[in-house]
């Protein structure tokens, strides 16, 4: 991997030093940097199923539209994609994180999907990491884009006071954003060696910002998933839309025991190690989710095209995939648009092969829940 050249914006891998890089001494953007290095080099998958492989859909050996005349587009938050696939929240606030989100947000351009940025804390304290964040909006100037700021800055911590609102709508402001995640990542919180875990005032803050937010607000989990009362619970606060953020996919838990051992910190080693597959599965908090009636964002151990299927035969409005995206991304964009079209061929072959004409028509198409997910289902009394 070349380490003395700058990425090259049209692909090419990133430099191996800018991606663990430090900015400065701001810890918040060096822990930026971790995360990326870990999150695409280290194995931090969970070890739990997300349960897409519980969720059969019935095939239709008579198809009713040519392949090619397959639609795929959807309607969120007021916005019309070409795909119901978002490109998560996943990167910002580090140096080698302006070259990836320039590349995921000319991919979100060119293939009309939604994008959201990483956690904007970093650029709220060091103003000169805003241009990380802001690229995506340069290079994506009509592209559904989800500004990001974590829910446990919304109360006062140990690290420091909570944010004020005018900070809160200075992250929307930023990126031009068309929507606002509050990203929930407790678990990861508790394992992280620096991890901010008070909780006292959180509804009430939570409610405020929904309240006077200029743009919808998405209430996004980070990988230990929604709960059917937890969602009611986000929903009756005011959010606008839930991704679920189930288990499945990557593992923050295990992310931070990684941190947390080159540390020597042996308390959020161990947590990590133990807690790494905590959580509901992905297919599970889906089904929870939608009882809400707010439209579903399924993120969480989505692989291909067929899982997204399965999501939204659940009643996912749309799916969100972060790992393989952001490893494709840092391959450079000739790999990421073929991961991309790879992805929505398998998720039309879907709609093709169950009888629909379109991604909507998987709400409706007939399926059987198996496994471990058809027990979650019925043992916590979840209709599907």
């Amino acid at each position: 991997m070349p380490s003395n050249e700058p990425p090259d914006a049209a692909g090419g891998e990133l430099p191996e030093r800018s991606v663990a890089a430090e900015f400065g001494e701001d810890p918040v953007a060096q822990r930026k940097g971790e995360h990326l290095a870990i999150a695409t080099r280290e194995d931090v998958e969970s070890h739990a199923s997300a349960g897409w492989p519980d969720v059969h859909l019935l095939h239709e050996a008579l198809p009713r539209v040519d392949l090619d005349e397959i639609d795929l587009s959807v309607e969120f938050l007021g916005h019309q994609l070409q795909a119901p696939l978002i490109i998560p929240a996943m990167t910002g606030g580090h140096p080698a994180a302006r070259e990836i989100n320039a590349r995921l947000g000319r991919a979100a351009r060119r293939y009309g999907l939604a994008m959201g940025v990483g956690s904007q804390r970093a650029a709220l304290r060091n103003p000169e990491l805003a241009d990380t964040y802001r690229v995506a909006r340069e290079v994506a100037p009509g592209t559904l884009l989800v500004a990001n700021l974590g829910v446990a800055q919304l109360v006062s911590q140990a690290s420091g006071e909570p944010l004020r609102p005018e900070q809160v709508w200075e992250a929307v402001a930023m990126i031009g954003a068309d929507a606002l995640a509050i990203h929930l990542n407790f678990l990861e919180e508790v394992v992280q060696t620096e991890g901010d875990r008070r909780v006292r005032g959180l509804r009430e803050a939570l409610a405020g910002v929904v309240a006077g937010a200029p743009v919808p607000v998405i209430a996004k989990e980070t990988g230990a998933g929604l709960s059917r009362q937890t969602a009611i619970e986000l929903a009756r606060l005011g959010f606008q839309a839930l991704d679920v953020g189930g288990l499945g996919g990557t593992s923050f838990a295990a992310v931070e025991a990684l941190r947390a051992r080159a540390r020597g910190d042996r308390r959020g080693d161990r947590l990590g190690r133990v807690y790494r597959d905590w959580g509901i599965p992905t297919a599970v908090s889906v089904v929870a989710a939608v009882e809400t009636g707010l439209p579903v964002i399924a993120t969480g151990g989505v692989r291909s095209g067929l899982d997204a299927a399965r999501a939204l035969a659940l009643g996912a409005r749309m799916v969100g995939v972060a790992r393989p995206l952001l490893a494709a991304a840092l391959e450079g964009e000739e790999v990421l648009g073929t991961w991309i079209e790879c992805f929505l061929e398998e998720l039309r072959v879907a709609v093709f092969l169950t009888g629909g004409s379109r991604a909507a028509d998987l709400q409706t198409t007939p399926k059987v829940i198996t496994g471990e997910t058809r027990r979650w289902l019925d043992d916590l009394g979840y209709s599907d």
